[in-house]
């Protein structure tokens, strides 16, 4: 079989096309021009397989319980506290905006939701309180991209399936990376505050000011705990935990917290509906676009292709890197993932890489490419909701990439820093 459905598929890329409409029309084409239609019907089989899948049903879950406690007022419970506990340091704004980052990734999983979320309500505070548009509009942009990092994570849950991966060993595996970023944003915003002199947002809070925060925002905070406690205790799987955390949101949301009304349901539904159709649309196409990878001997040309350039496996890992970069900056975290995972991920198991090693390392990256020019669908958002232009907050990023650059040099090459958890659980 030829490669025209390869190239057929960047020219689609390039013109704009949806992703989704490229991986389809892309092996449509190539068959059509070898003239092999007959297979037709197979690339609609693996479309609808792709789909039918009772693992991938955690995604929808998921999407409905972050759209829940966003709608649900969660966010500004959650911005609260963090501000009650680091508010009063230099930058306290910036700060708050990152810890919240890391809270507010426990309950929705998604760098999108947690920019949009965070942003329209701490990027014109910030502004108000003496920082500049793009600096507020960076670091909501950078910090955002510990939401699909920290468990639970809708990407990691796309790789799992795909590569069959334990879901739970990837949740496990994500919780230091997420953190290493956090402190990482966080000693880069602090050196840029005192330089440029950024102001303390409020006067540091009592320990009864820091428990009523927390009382507010507890039972919210418990989402992930009770998620990865029970898939790692085998209470329950991924999917089922997936189902308990939107349970979970809409009695919180809906009866404890009373910050959700009944007429608001259905606009959620819709948008956790949309959204979920339009992952798992693009879940069934990555799986025949990788399914025509592997029928067309690419994915072994690739690989006795990386395989000639070295035999050393650190040179490679860096090389794979830089090439997972550069990919991030042009294709989406979930497609990329999908399409190169089952081509990349093989090569390197040979290599002796661990298998839920590289799932990290190849989610980590791609998801900092949310975040990086010209795709980058999080700069997209934090532009849309900041009014700043685009060039203008990638430029304000740069500190804040390289650190995420060097988290990702570090659990490349220490892999105790991803892999000590699942193997003390028994997932490595």
């Amino acid at each position: 079989m030829s490669l025209s459905y390869f190239w057929v598929f960047i020219l689609l890329l390039t013109a704009g096309a949806p992703v989704i409409f490229a991986l389809l029309i892309g092996p449509g084409v190539s068959l059509i021009l070898d003239g092999k239609e007959v297979f037709f019907s197979a690339l609609l089989n693996r479309l609808y397989s792709g789909m039918n899948s009772f693992p991938l049903m955690a995604v929808p879950f998921f999407i409905l319980a972050g759209e829940l406690m966003n709608q649900g007022g969660i966010t500004q419970s959650i911005v609260r506290f963090s501000q009650t506990l680091i508010g009063h340091y230099r930058g306290g704004l910036a700060q708050v905006n990152i810890l919240s980052s890391v809270l507010f990734a426990g309950l929705s999983g998604s760098a999108v939701a947690d920019t949009s979320a965070l942003g329209k309500m701490l990027i014109p505070a910030m502004e108000q309180n003496g920082y500049s548009r793009r600096f507020a509009a960076a670091v909501t942009a950078a910090s955002s991209v510990i939401g699909p990092i920290i468990p639970p994570s809708g990407i990691m849950i796309l790789y799992a399936f795909i590569m069959n991966v334990s879901v739970a060993g990837m949740f496990l595996a994500g919780i230091v990376p997420g953190i290493l970023i956090c402190a990482g944003l966080m000693l880069m915003t602090s050196h840029i505050a005192k330089k440029r002199n950024y102001p303390i947002a409020n006067a540091k809070a009592t320990w009864h000011e820091r428990g009523s925060a927390l009382k507010s925002s507890f039972l919210p905070l418990l989402t992930p705990v009770i998620l990865l406690g029970g898939i790692v205790l085998g209470v329950f799987t991924p999917t089922e935990a997936a189902a308990v955390a939107a349970g979970y949101a809409l009695i919180i949301t809906l009866f404890v917290t009373h910050t959700l009304k009944f007429n608001k349901l259905p606009s959620i539904l819709v948008n956790a509906a949309v959204q979920s159709g339009t992952i798992l649309l693009l879940v069934g196409s990555a799986v025949t676009f990788a399914w025509i990878i592997t029928v067309s001997g690419m994915a072994d040309t690739l690989a006795s292709e990386i395989m000639g350039i070295t035999d050393n496996v650190l040179l490679l890992l860096l090389i794979i890197n830089l090439f997972l970069f550069a990919i991030g900056m042009f294709l989406d975290a979930g497609p990329a993932i999908l399409i190169l995972g089952p081509v990349l991920a093989p090569i390197f198991i040979t290599l002796g890489i661990d298998p839920l090693h590289f799932a990290v390392i190849m989610c980590v990256n791609l998801t900092v490419g949310l975040a990086t020019p010209p795709m980058g669908l999080v700069l997209f958002v934090a532009a849309a909701v900041s009014g700043e232009k685009t060039e203008n907050i990638a430029l304000e990023m740069l500190p804040f990439l390289a650190v995420e650059a060097a988290v990702i040099f570090l659990i490349t090459y220490f892999p105790a820093l991803t892999m000590t958890l699942p193997t003390f659980f028994g997932f490595a």
